[in-house]
Formats: C-alpha cells, structure tokens, sequence
C-alpha cells in the first residue's frame, strides 16, 4: 500500500480538496472555501497546512467566530446544500463562539463542517491558555458544548482516526435526512503530529445527491389520499428547495389544481403570481393561507419539520376530520403528529404522486376559493406597503420591503432574520423568482443578516443580495460589513432603526404587560443616544448614506446596484405598526397577575390553546 507521510493538519486539508461535487453539470469543490480565525489552538498547523493550498481551498478572514460560521451557513443554503463550507476557529472563547452558529445550522438542516482547535491529548502542559478545566472530567473540554448543535461530532486523538472521522462526517452532512452540521476537535500536538497515511485516501471523490425512494405503498396510500380529498392543501417546506423540486411542485398543483401554501424556509418555491400560490402559512402567515389551511381535509406536508410558526402551535388545521401526510427524507419530520409518513425525496415522490394521480383534479370550488382568498391578501399587502397611504410619521417596515420588491429584478436575493422583519418579508416579498429569498427562521438567530448577507454575496456572485437588518441585530453583530469590503463580495445592506427590539415590545404589551427593557427608550439608560449607522458603517469602508422616507429609499437602492462595493442604507421606521393577518401562537404568560391586562391575554390564550390539536 502507497503511502504519504502528513500531518494530520495537512490530511484534512487535502482530503477536504479532493471531494468535488456536480452542480448544473459542472464537477466543483465540495469545500469551496475556509472562513478561519486562527489562534494558538489551530495557527501553528491547520493554518500552516490552508497557506500551502490557497488557490485550491481559500480561506477568507473574518471578524468573529460566530458570525464567520453563520456566513458559512447563508453559503449552504444559498447553493441548496450542495457544497460546504469550514469554519475553523482556535481553542477556548473562539471555538464557543461557534456553538451558536452551529445551532443555526443545526435547526436549519444546513450542512457546515466546523474545526476547532482543542487542549492537549498528553495533558502534559495543562492547563493551557484559555482551557476550561472540569475537575471530575479531565477529558471534556468546551468542545463538548458542540454535542447538542451538531448532528456529527468527534475529536481526534490519533491521526488514523481521520480516516474514518473525515468520510463520516461528509456523509452526515450529504445525507438528505440527517444532514446538519458536523464538529471536528483537533487537540494541538495531534494536528501536528505526523503519520503514514494510505494515498488512495486523498483520491478524487464526486459527491452527487442522494434521492431516496419512497416505499411504493406509502406513495399509493398518499395518492388515494389525495384522491378522495375535497379540499387537499400542499404546505411546501424547505425541503423543496433541498431537493430542487420547485418545477415539478409547480407542475403538480397546476395538472391536478391543488393550492400551496409555503412556510418560511419553503418561500420562493413557486412563482407568488401563480393563481394556485395561497401565499405564507401560520404565525407569520397570511389570512388566505390560513383560511385555507382551517378548511383543508388533506394537508400534504412536503420537506417541512412543522414548526409552530407554521402550524400556529397547531391550531391553524380546524378540520377535524383532517389527515396529514409528511413527506420528507427524514423519518422524524415525516411522522410527526401521526402524519401518513411517505419517507422519500421530495422532488422523486412529487415526481411519483403526479403520474399515478393521472387526470385527477381537486374540485374547481377549492381552487376558486384560494383564488378570492389570495386576492383579499394580495391586497392588503398593496395597501399597507403603499407609502402614499401610510397613516404613520416614519415609514413602516411593510413599507420598506414594499420598495424592496417593487425594485427587484429577477437577480434580487433577499435576506433576513429574527426580529421584527421575518414577518414582514414572508408576507411582503411576492416575487416570482425562485429561490430569491432566505429569513433564518428556524434558530431565529439575530446577527444572522450581515453575516449571512457576506455568505450568500460570495456563494451567488451573480447576483444582488439585499439584506434587511434592525438596529437591535446590527449593533448584536455587523462586524462582516468590513469583511465584505475587503473580500469584495458586495452587497446591499438596509438598515431600519425602530429605536431597539420592537418587534418583541410589541409581544411584551399584546401579552398585557408594561413597554420594559426592549425599546432603549424603555430601558435602564441616562441619556437615548441615537446610532448613525451610516457614519458607522462609512467607517468600515461601506458606501453609506441615511434616508428619510421611502422615496429616498427607492434612490438609494438604485445608487446601490451599480455601486463597487457594499452598500449601507439607514433610516428612521416605526416601531408600533405591523403585518397582521396571522395565527394563534402559544407562548407562556402568567396564570397569576395583578394586572388586568395579563389576566385578559391569559384568557386569550387558554381560548386560543382549545383549538390545539394534541395528536390524531
């Protein structure tokens, strides 16, 4: 046997490069690049071992732990998991850091292969610099608290061991059904340390995706669902996308005329102008979907986990008589609930289900109905995101996407997370285009949006990746605003300053209680000090400038398109007014209060909880 004699640092590193993958025909890198920031727990190795291959695995810089891996992330998703992303990161603070980010990934289903550093296997010098000691477990270290965020995890304490860790990680991550983020320790004298490794180990690789079949009687036990459905409804998820089925989803609803309704990680799967689109389901959804969802006697759940911001906590299928089916790669989502599982890839099972239904098609009432329901959504949405018939002082944040959309070209990627703007961009974006959108809203993980903005603008250079962000997130983290500039990957960042978290002050007071610790207004402070985010990021080396209105807004996203590097737009929004149009959402409020307000939002809730279904 051929052998080659590496560090376990230079190991990886080549092992990584010879895994390629196949997108649009084309052979690609699996890990087509590194976001690192090296420390004394991965420097002195793995980063010796990424500087000898720069042109074959880049590695770009960044700020902060956290937000490098969360860029990782927006990567991941931009490309519909077909390539991967690695964040190294040091022993200790560094590596922590992560663990956010890899929750992220985690809720998500995102593939994102994670290296930190790690203490010594010899425990000779310890206890090092920045080692968290555990008096009882002299061999847990802070990498540990990577075991509830990753779907594979290992440390490695022999070279030889990345032989077998290496393909079981990438397999983890490639697997449709368990794909997730996967965690590597490296210890720092077993980084360094030298062994014999087999040649064949570092042979070329090409990954295509895996499609799993369905079992062919879970496929005829959906279709005679289906068939005797009246009202059948199609919730499509991010697993839509995942298997990039969103033509043959479209090509099944409009043979057999059945409506959609997408969650938030399953927007953008078909064009939002087809008649049989009844837009965003649940919390943050909108009434036609959610009317549509009370009445329907099928629900076929595609590639969704069914979150409760898409279920309403489970309230939003009034059906009694309603029956489930889940179609999903993963065995946990597809059953939930007692669903009828149909365990199999989206796109080949859509594929099946649209042939053995033949010329079956819903009736032509329940189509009609989604078509006057979406029309009563579509236009609220006009009315409310018009700047002309806006009845607040400072522009809302309905109105800001308003003129995000209206400006859109079929270029135009959007991206968000947490805070007040998921709600908003899942009703409001109403593009055409295809996977023109990501709001992390599985982890709702705020300083996403800059961090992932710098992501998705290096994984669709071609594109024109716009973010919207809140002062709360920006000033949680931004600090990719400088990345972006100095890697060149340009972007369009939209800054909307509603004076502090308002999306959740507004939680606070609908659930009776007293504006506290949210708005800086309504915090412990001396003075209300008012950021110049445009100044702020001016300092990063961003083109910015501030707007007063929409117009000005307008303006200045069309300045940005040409612009040659990211551009940052601040303004002034309303911290008061939002979309409505959504479902029951349960969250905790007291039983006990001396205030009448929390004592009418309990009753509101206990109300709302009748309507909960508990399993069928």
């Amino acid at each position: 046997m051929k052998t080659i004699r590496l560090t376990t640092a230079e190991a990886i590193v080549r092992y990584l490069i010879a895994q390629k993958t196949v997108i649009d025909g084309r052979t690609v890198p699996l890990f087509p690049g590194v976001f690192a920031i090296f420390g004394h727990g991965n420097v002195t190795s793995l980063g010796h071992a990424l500087e000898s291959v720069q042109d074959d695995l880049p590695t770009w810089r960044g700020q902060n732990e956290q937000s490098m891996a969360l860029a990782a992330t927006a990567y991941a998703k931009a490309v519909k998991r077909r390539q991967i992303m690695v964040a190294t990161s040091s022993v200790g603070p560094g590596a922590t850091n992560m663990v956010t980010a890899a929750g992220v990934a985690m809720a998500n289903r995102l593939p994102l292969l994670l290296l930190a550093g790690d203490t010594f296997t010899s425990r000779i010098p310890d206890p090092v610099l920045q080692q968290v000691e555990h008096f009882g477990a002299p061999s847990t270290t802070v990498n540990d608290a990577f075991r509830a965020v990753t779907r594979y995890w290992d440390r490695i304490t022999h070279p030889a061991q990345i032989l077998q860790s290496l393909p079981h990680a990438i397999e983890t991550m490639l697997d449709p059904a368990e794909c997730g983020p996967a965690f590597i320790g490296l210890p720092q004298d077993v980084q360094a340390e030298a062994f014999d490794f087999p040649e064949r180990f570092f042979a070329e690789r090409v990954h295509h995706p895996r499609r799993q079949r369905a079992d062919q009687s879970e496929i005829d036990a959906a279709v005679e669902a289906i068939r005797s459905s009246e009202k059948p409804l199609i919730i499509a998820g991010g697993g839509v996308h995942w298997s990039e089925a969103e033509s043959e989803l479209l090509a099944l609803i409009e043979r057999h005329r059945i409506p959609v309704v997408e969650t938030v990680a399953g927007r953008t799967s078909i064009p939002q102008s087809n008649p049989l689109h009844a837009g965003p389901i649940g919390v943050t959804g909108c009434t036609s979907a959610n009317a549509l969802a009370a009445e329907a006697d099928v629900v076929i759940a595609i590639g969704t986990r069914l979150q409760d911001f898409a279920t309403g906590s489970w309230t939003v299928f009034a059906n009694e008589d309603m029956r489930l089916i889940g179609v999903n790669t993963a065995r946990f989502d597809a059953t939930k609930h007692l669903a009828q599982t149909v365990i199999g890839d989206a796109r080949e099972t859509i594929t099946e289900i649209d042939s053995l239904l033949g010329d079956w098609t819903a009736p032509a009432a329940w189509a009609e109905r989604c078509a006057t329901e979406v029309t009563g959504y579509h236009a609220y949405i006009d009315r409310i995101a018009d700047p002309a018939k806006g009845t607040t002082e400072l522009p809302t944040y309905a109105q800001v996407v308003g003129a995000v959309s209206r400006l859109a070209t079929d270029d135009t990627y959007v991206l968000t997370a947490a805070g007040g703007f998921p709600g908003e961009l899942v009703n409001g974006w109403r593009s055409d285009v295809c996977h023109s959108f990501d709001t992390e809203y599985g982890y709702s993980c705020m300083g996403y949006e800059i961090a992932g903005g710098w992501g998705a603008a290096m994984a669709l250079p071609d594109r024109e990746v716009v973010v919207l962000v809140g002062d709360g997130s920006y000033l949680m983290m931004n600090s990719d605003l400088y990345s972006s500039v100095l890697s060149g990957h340009r972007m369009t960042v939209v800054v909307c300053d509603n004076g502090g978290f308002a999306v959740i002050n507004r939680l606070q007071v609908n659930q009776g209680g007293v504006p506290f610790n949210n708005l800086i207004a309504d915090s412990r402070i001396v003075e209300e000090v008012r950021v110049d985010f445009a100044a702020h990021a001016a300092a990063m080396g961003c083109r910015a400038e501030t707007v007063t209105d929409i117009a000005g807004l307008e303006a200045a996203l069309e300045r940005a398109r040409t612009a040659d590097r990211t551009t940052v737009i601040a303004l002034r929004t309303d911290a008061y007014t939002w979309t409505e149009g959504g479902s029951f959402w349960e969250v905790g409020v007291p039983e006990v209060s001396p205030r009448a307000e929390v004592l009418a939002a309990r009753a509101e809730l206990d109300e709302g909880k009748r309507a909960q279904r508990l399993g069928w």
